[in-house]
């Protein structure tokens, strides 16, 4: 009898600023008991690579995160070696691997960076190839590395070729593996939009500071 099979995907790749972060596959349909290895290029050879599992209706989680300079892998709540890991090739490939693959794993994962400093880094996804199959579809906007005194004065607002819009929700601040917080933000459009190449935008304020981050079909590639 065949096994379970379960599918991974992993976001599209998107260019923000001047680092373009490439996942691949995009998507993986394995059998339960098998091993998964997704790919990740950073863009720089600086950078931490973070990867995040999303399941539809639920919050981006932290897996795991590593740099190639640190001596292990470093894990988020609930999520351990052996059944997930990752390694390096390079300085800025890297590769996550889940080891004996359940029904449970299926779900979006997202490879995220950051340089290691102390201010808020923002961080829009896209929708992934499975979801765009729908009518409606998810942008996920993910603010990580906030302060305690921080977290609290953190603002997310959206905006569709620049009007704003409100089919949003933002979940609480969420502590993380190195007593920094994290907030994720999720905005709802119609997947024809996606594909009118709209212009969309996520903007998170901290005091009389802000950063703001753009998306759009064009920008991005399976």
């Amino acid at each position: 009898m065949l096994g379970t099979l379960c599918t991974l995907i992993t976001a599209l790749t998107c260019v923000s600023g001047v680092v373009v972060v490439t996942q691949k596959p995009p998507v993986v349909t394995v059998r339960k008991g098998e091993m998964v290895t997704l790919d990740c290029n950073t863009g720089d050879d600086g950078k931490i690579a973070f990867w995040y599992k999303h399941v539809q209706g639920g919050v981006p989680r932290l897996v795991l995160y590593y740099h190639h300079s640190y001596s292990s892998v470093k894990y988020g709540s609930g999520f351990s070696s052996p059944k997930f890991t990752c390694n390096h090739q390079s300085q800025r490939d890297y590769q996550f691997l889940i080891n004996n693959v359940e029904e449970s794993d299926s779900a979006v994962y997202y490879c995220h960076t950051w340089d290691g400093t102390q201010t808020p880094a923002v961080t829009l996804f896209p929708p992934s190839t499975e979801d765009l199959k729908s009518s409606k579809t998810t942008l996920v906007c993910l603010t990580s590395n906030l302060s305690e005194r921080s977290k609290g004065f953190v603002d997310v607002s959206w905006t569709s070729n620049g009007q704003s819009v409100t089919d949003v929700s933002t979940s609480p601040a969420e502590q993380q593996p190195d007593k920094t917080f994290k907030i994720s933000s999720y905005l709802t459009i119609n997947t024809e939009e996606w594909d009118k190449d709209v212009l969309f935008a996520c903007k998170v304020s901290f005091g009389s500071t802000f950063s703001e981050k753009e998306i759009r079909k064009s920008s991005c590639s399976v």
